[in-house]
């Protein structure tokens, strides 16, 4: 295969070329650990230093209140489990259409005793306030909403319900890892007490996450040992990678009105040459309130695993989904959720762009799917109940 199209990067995107160049001298010749008495190790600990800086500038928000992690789901996880620690409380409100780093994690606490409450969302992937705050009792404690949907780049009213949790005096996370680089964010205008980032999300390596806690939000530790990350992480730090995730950041904010711009431009090229050229198809999720990468389409009377065998053949990279679902039986739970049926959710591929994207991965696309379609839909039993063979 000579040529990557690749638009998927919901999933992972690619390292940055002047990420790499900022990470190299830390596997080369600036290898010693950052918690050693010597010089060699501990003058490290100036870089860390930097490169939080430059990640708590991505979000506005004062660098002690950045604690470094391995992942966006371990930052997910140990904002959950601080909330649970620190009140006691044994009730937690999150949304229907969260990643499996919530979901999954909702699952294990509802197997050990704690209650969940799931909140609904609309027909186009929107989320109402007024349902969160209905869902809130005083045994709540925290709300767990995601920024933007992984699946469809739906965003969620997050100010809006960070007034509502501190009327109600509960804590509030949200996962922020598809909406950064893609969104500007404040925390201080979110008003949020955690968020959480992932590094690979914004062209740095995977194995390295970040997770906000408002300054004296009650925190208790996820991982317990050593002294690092002011004691609120133990574990020797990922130098080389907390470096990218810095050099990552500072390029994001550089980059946020190509992200709104061309990125947009490409992204709806791509989404309205598919609509107009190809009959029963669908736009998912919210035409307005979207990251400006993400459009999620289905494709009737086909099975999305179909179409996207058929592209990678082309050398065409796409999802049906979450990454951290692939391989599973059964529709999308967000598309589910958002009252598709069956047929439409398993029919249904996600493209998600980023600023190297380029107008000949969107000519590839439009260019091959129209036969694949005609093609798929000729062979596929699904095709009894086409409009046309009625």
């Amino acid at each position: 295969m000579n040529s990557i199209y690749y638009l998927d990067n919901n999933a992972t995107t690619a390292v940055a070329p002047e990420v790499v160049e900022a990470m190299m001298p830390y596997f080369q010749c600036e290898w010693g650990n950052p918690s050693s008495a010597y010089y060699f190790g501990h003058h490290l600990g100036k870089e860390i230093d930097q490169a939080r800086v430059k990640v708590a500038a991505m979000i506005n928000c004062s660098p002690r209140e950045l604690i470094f992690t391995s992942c966006g789901t371990e930052s997910d996880n140990t904002a959950i489990f601080s909330a649970l620690e620190t009140t006691g409380k044994k009730h937690i409100v999150t949304s229907a259409v969260e990643h499996s780093a919530i979901t999954k994690q909702m699952d294990f606490l509802k197997a050990k005793g704690y209650e969940v409450t799931f909140i609904p969302v609309e027909s186009d992937g929107t989320l109402n306030p007024a349902s969160v705050e209905s869902a809130i009792c005083p045994e709540t404690a925290i709300v767990s909403l995601m920024y933007a949907n992984n699946e469809t780049g739906v965003i969620f009213p997050i100010t809006e319900v960070s007034k509502i949790c501190k009327k109600h005096g509960v804590l509030f996370h949200s996962d922020a890892v598809q909406a950064a680089g893609k969104l500007k964010i404040d925390v201080k205008e979110l008003g949020v007490d955690f968020l959480s980032l992932s590094a690979h999300k914004i062209h740095a390596p995977k194995g390295i996450g970040a997770l906000y806690v408002r300054n004296r939000t009650p925190f208790q530790p996820y991982i317990i040992g050593g002294h690092q990350e002011r004691q609120r992480r133990a574990g020797t730090e990922n130098v080389p990678y907390i470096v990218g995730f810095g050099k990552a950041a500072e390029l994001c904010l550089a980059s946020l009105e190509e992200e709104n711009t061309r990125v947009r431009s490409l992204r709806d090229r791509l989404e309205e040459g598919i609509l107009s050229q190809i009959p029963y198809t669908r736009l998912n999720g919210n035409k307005l309130l979207r990251i400006p990468n993400t459009s999620n389409i289905s494709f009737e009377y086909i099975e999305s695993e179909a179409i996207l065998m058929m592209f990678d053949q082309l050398g065409i990279c796409a999802s049906s989904g979450s990454a951290c679902t692939t391989g599973s039986v059964g529709a999308s739970h967000v598309l589910s959720a958002m009252g598709l049926s069956p047929m439409q959710a398993r029919g249904s591929v996600r493209f998600s762009l980023s600023r190297y994207t380029t107008d000949k991965d969107i000519d590839v696309v439009l260019e091959h799917l129209p036969s694949i379609i005609n093609k798929l839909r000729a062979m596929s039993p699904l095709n009894e109940a086409h409009p046309d063979n009625v």
